[in-house]
């Protein structure tokens, strides 16, 4: 069949091409040298016969050493012989093979490393005889950027089933903590009863731990972020971490005084820094040093192709390095995966580094750990730098309570348990109680209440109207009233639920204590 005349001149370029390059070898060597790809031509026999710069560069031989030895050199010593059989079929049978299909390889260059390649091949017929032309790419940096996509998405899939679950684990634990409060107080001190109760309480006061590092795991914690100096945060840890590492392992600091603020929660970052330090000293049982530095430091375009979602820029570093046992590559893989640890059963709930993980990166940042089997680890997290002044340590404490059990109270909580739960607290610190199960209840409410309602207590997260919403409602009919916004699992409420983090919080669970201390902060103006 003759070809159409819409493919005539495709052909006739094509077949111009071999005489264009014959009679330009200047143009053939200009080609050679510009693209990204190494470009090596190979006879039957297996030996390389041209070899371009970027081969030279890709495997670190010289030309002179590539050109005439055998191109199975090139490749890991367990596949050369198959890949003998493979070059002679493919000699047998030539066809052109384009890039990616079924032809990604492991490559070996001079000092023995192995990476990953991608190969296409050309035939070629010469009157010389019949050649391989393979244009090879090195698919390192793609396949570690598949692997950091990859995991990402685990991590973010795990992190919301642990937000989820920590969601509904802290509705219960408020309710179970909450009554079991309300009963110790009825309690005689000599009721034998009371043993028992306080060991419920103890159980739930841990099992909010949990739920509150798996909230931190999944970025879903409730935080205050605010302008500090890392350095000063760490030096003001530095007697508790010696504590907490014992007289075996030798502590050193190397804190910049000058570098930029961050902006992160500082409790959140010292607990951080704690956890990592706790690693480093488990991976020494028979002692050793750990290293604490903080730095400016600028991560380029070379940091950031490297590291998937990290953007170029000024950021704040802090490095913790260790002299224990290091980790293995697969180790390294899953050391911040909730409930991962290399720990013997019962010393560890695996979820301390998972903890600094969710920390990190819910302050806008990213921590990587460099290790090796036998030396030792270092964490280095980076943190965007913040331009704005750090704040007096001062600001960070809370006022005390005051005495303001008085006025009526809105609670506004979809789950029933917690909101009744809420309501006897409420009523038991001397305040008038309203209470609603949906927004939309309790807009209806503050319509046909005659009197003055104090303060909104809203849980963050609810059906139709969230928490937010409801307070705007609330302030725009009633300017003066107080808001305390509740929370066990935000969903990046935050951000997602227009709360801003400078906003008056009580985390779930709560006592008593806790939400009569956080009134009357609100009420006196004190609270964040």
């Amino acid at each position: 069949m003759a070809p159409s005349n819409e493919h005539a001149g495709e052909l006739t370029l094509r077949t111009d091409i071999p005489g264009l390059l014959h009679s330009s070898p200047q143009m053939v060597a200009t080609l050679l040298e510009s693209v990204s790809q190494a470009i090596l031509s190979v006879d039957r026999g297996g030996r390389i016969v041209l070899a371009n710069r970027r081969a030279e560069e890709m495997f670190n031989y010289t030309r002179e050493e590539l050109v005439g030895a055998d191109v199975e050199m090139l490749l890991p010593e367990l596949k050369r012989s198959v890949h003998r059989g493979h070059r002679e079929e493919y000699f047998d049978r030539p066809r052109v093979r384009p890039m990616g299909i079924g032809m990604e390889l492991s490559a070996r260059r001079r000092d023995g490393s192995e990476f990953p390649v991608e190969i296409s091949l050309n035939p070629i017929e010469t009157e010389a005889g019949r050649f391989a032309i393979a244009c090879i790419t090195d698919i390192g940096q793609r396949k570690h950027l598949e692997e950091q996509l990859i995991h990402a998405q685990k991590m973010e899939a795990v992190g919301r089933l642990a937000g989820g679950v920590a969601h509904d684990f802290n509705n219960m634990l408020t309710v179970i903590s909450g009554y079991n409060r309300m009963i110790l107080e009825e309690l005689a001190l000599d009721d034998p009863l009371r043993e028992y109760a306080e060991e419920v309480g103890k159980a739930a006061d841990r099992a909010g731990a949990i739920t509150q590092q798996l909230l931190a795991f999944s970025r879903r914690q409730l935080i205050q972020p605010r302008s500090i100096n890392v350095s000063e945060v760490i030096a003001q840890t530095e007697k508790m971490l010696r504590r907490l590492l014992g007289e075996d392992i030798e502590l050193t600091l190397d804190l910049k005084s000058g570098v930029a603020n961050i902006k992160a929660d500082p409790h959140l970052l010292e607990q951080a820094i704690v956890n990592l330090a706790v690693n480093s000293r488990d991976a020494m049982p028979e002692g050793g040093q750990i290293f604490v530095q903080t730095a400016d430091v600028e991560l380029d375009e070379g940091y950031v192709h490297t590291h998937l979602g990290v953007k170029p820029g000024a950021y704040v570093m802090i490095a913790i390095s260790d002299t224990g046992h290091g980790m293995t590559p697969e180790v390294r893989k899953h050391i911040f995966e909730p409930f991962f640890t290399t720990k013997e059963r019962g010393r560890g709930t695996g979820l301390g580094l998972a903890t600094v993980y969710g920390m990190v990166k819910q302050s806008g940042g990213d921590i990587w750990v460099y290790t090796e089997p036998g030396k030792g680890a270092t964490f280095k997290l980076y943190f965007p730098r913040d331009t704005g002044m750090a704040e007096e340590a001062h600001k960070f404490e809370r006022a005390s309570a005051g005495k303001y059990a008085s006025g009526t109270v809105l609670v506004v909580e979809d789950e029933k348990p917690v909101r009744e739960l809420t309501v006897r607290m409420l009523q038991s610190l001397g305040y008038s109680v309203l209470s609603a199960a949906s927004g939309r209840e309790a807009i209806e409410i503050s319509n046909t209440f005659r009197g003055t309602i104090s303060m909104l207590v809203t849980d963050v997260v609810m059906p139709e109207m969230n928490g937010r919403q409801v307070a705007d409602t609330l302030l725009n009919a009633r300017p003066g009233i107080k808001v305390l916004y509740l929370s066990g699992y935000t969903e990046q409420a935050i951000i997602n639920h227009g709360v801003d983090a400078g906003r008056d919080f009580l985390a779930k669970p709560f006592s008593r204590e806790t939400l009569s201390k956080k009134l009357n902060e609100v009420m006196s103006g004190s609270a964040r």
